[in-house]
């Protein structure tokens, strides 16, 4: 995915817009001064286009066409956020990459703390952090929940909160880039790439609601911990484990009970209680493998990760 051509940018920014006309115009405004104020005029700004609905490339295009350190890469389609990121990573040139989302959620000028807490500390990222999470109580609950759930299913230790604005270096972006998992999850990615990465704490705004429901956030928790992690597979052999165990030891209690008590045994309740748990397990053990399976198949397939459209810009792109 990543160039071996040696790059010499100073700076790149990558943002991806889906449903981003409200805001491109200031993202692009504010984004360009923090730049400067960084680096004079040696970056670029590359815009993602995965796919938008509303009029966000027509938009986008108009900057190329006014200012040489934009790019827009236009995906063929919608293939996601997190893909249509690792996307745009893959574009960028510079010697540090400031990603963030274009919905002024996150705001641009934190470019310039990053890169001052960068240069301190001789990190090679430094990514944005939540001190309280935004949203209502359940938008709250459930974003902790999912943490919380994540971390202790596939042993890792995300930090809680995460946004998506971080600078990294060169170095780290290269590493990122290696990963080829069509099943994706950044913050996973992110962790494990590795380096020295260190926390910047940030107040995030609201310009809209979020589209992450909580049986959505469920349905990511599912693929990220079956794509991280092995738990669940190895979590059915303890169940069988102790489902033999205790089986066992009732037949046990069942032959006793007929040599020396000679007590009639009723069974109606416990035989379809078993039948009922036994069953429902059974089916959701096979669930879990099926969607182990389904991961093999999707990784197996090679698909193109992303498909771009066309690139725009003044600029010559690799």
């Amino acid at each position: 995915m990543c160039t071996e051509e040696i790059r010499n940018m100073k700076l790149s920014i990558v943002a991806t817009l889906y449903q981003s006309a409200p805001y491109i115009s200031e993202f692009y405004e504010r984004a360009s001064t923090a730049a400067r104020q960084q680096v004079g005029e040696d970056f670029e700004i590359v815009l993602v286009n995965d796919g938008s609905p509303d009029n966000s490339l027509d938009l986008a295009i108009k900057f190329t066409e006014m200012d040489a350190h934009v790019v827009v890469v236009d995906l063929s389609r919608n293939f996601g956020h997190y893909k249509a990121m690792m996307t745009g990573l893959s574009h960028a040139k510079g010697q540090r990459v400031f990603l963030i989302d274009s919905d002024l959620e996150e705001e641009p000028e934190w470019l310039l703390s990053f890169a001052a807490q960068m240069n301190h500390e001789l990190c090679d990222v430094v990514y944005g952090v939540q001190e309280r999470r935004k949203g209502r109580w359940f938008e709250r609950w459930s974003g902790r929940l999912f943490y919380r759930l994540f971390n202790a299913l596939s042993g890792l230790s995300l930090p809680e909160n995460l946004v998506t604005a971080r600078l990294m270096t060169r170095r780290y972006v290269d590493a990122l880039l290696r990963h080829q998992e069509r099943e994706v999850l950044m913050a996973g990615l992110w962790y494990i790439t590795g380096f020295t990465q260190n926390a910047q704490t940030v107040t995030k705004h609201k310009t809209s609601e979020t589209t992450y429901t909580f049986r959505r956030k469920m349905s990511l928790l599912v693929n990220s911990v079956t794509s991280f992690s092995n738990v669940p597979l190895i979590s059915i052999f303890y169940i069988g484990v102790f489902i033999s165990l205790f089986a066992l030891s009732y037949i046990a209690y069942l032959i006793i009970n007929w040599l020396f008590l000679a007590k009639p045994l009723s069974g109606w309740t416990s035989v379809m209680a078993s039948i009922w748990l036994l069953g429902g397990m059974v089916i959701s053990f096979v669930g879990v493998i099926g969607i182990y399976l389904s991961k093999i198949f999707s990784e197996t397939k090679q698909r193109p990760y992303t498909i771009v459209r066309h690139i725009y810009g003044q600029q010559k792109q690799d």
